[in-house]
C-alpha cells in the first residue's frame, strides 16, 4: 500500500526518449518487485528522490558539486523510508541549499533516471532509482551549503552541460527548455 503515491506517479510519467522509457519500466518493476525499495537497507539499490530546480524566469537551475561523487548534479538524496518521493525531492532541496520557498512547479514527475553508484568504505555498489521533480525557487536567496556539496550554483540553462554533460542532466535540460518563460 505504501507504494501506492510512486506507483500511481509512474504511470503518468510520459518519458522524454527512449532511453528514459527504458530507465521508467526499470523502476516501476523494481517499485512492484521490493516492498523496502525506499530503503537504503536494500544494498542493491533504492528509490531515491530529486529536485531538479529552476528559477522564476525559468532561466537557471541549482546545482550542487556534490562532495563524495565530486560531480555536478541537482539536489536529491534517499528516501530513507519516505514513500512520497515528492515530500523526498522537497526535503532534499530544502535541507541541501536552505531555500526555504521552493515550490513545485507541478506534482507529476519530472524525470526519472537510473545510475549506478561506485562501492565505497561500508557500503557496496548499488543502484539509485531516482525520481525527479520540477521546483521552482527565488534564484535571489541566499543558499546555504551542507556538508554533502562543496558548492551551489545557479547556473543558465544554456551553460549547464559545460558543467555536467552527462545525458542525465542534458535530458532534464531539455525538458526546462522546452517549458520557455
Amino acid at each position: 500500500m505504501h507504494r501506492q503515491f510512486l506507483t500511481q506517479k509512474l504511470a503518468q510519467h510520459t518519458p522524454y526518449d527512449a532511453s528514459e522509457a527504458g530507465m521508467l519500466a526499470q523502476i516501476t518493476d523494481f517499485v512492484a518487485q521490493y516492498d523496502n525499495c525506499f530503503e537504503r537497507t536494500l544494498q542493491i539499490g533504492h528509490i531515491t528522490g530529486s529536485a531538479w530546480i529552476i528559477d522564476r524566469d525559468r532561466s537557471h537551475a541549482l546545482l550542487t558539486h556534490h562532495r563524495k561523487l565530486d560531480r555536478w548534479l541537482q539536489l536529491g538524496g534517499h528516501s530513507d523510508g519516505d514513500a512520497n518521493t515528492l515530500n523526498v525531492a522537497l526535503r532534499e532541496g530544502v535541507e541541501e541549499s536552505g531555500l526555504s520557498g521552493l515550490r513545485p512547479v507541478s506534482e507529476l514527475i519530472f524525470d526519472v533516471d537510473v545510475h549506478l553508484i561506485p562501492a565505497r568504505k561500508g557500503e557496496p555498489d548499488h543502484y539509485h532509482y531516482d525520481v525527479r521533480f520540477l521546483l521552482e525557487a527565488d534564484r535571489h536567496t541566499p543558499l546555504v551549503i551542507s556538508e554533502e556539496s562543496n558548492q551551489l550554483a545557479w547556473v543558465p540553462l544554456t551553460e549547464i552541460l559545460n558543467l555536467a554533460p552527462d545525458d542525465s542532466i542534458r535530458r532534464m535540460v531539455a525538458k526546462s527548455l522546452a517549458l520557455g518563460t
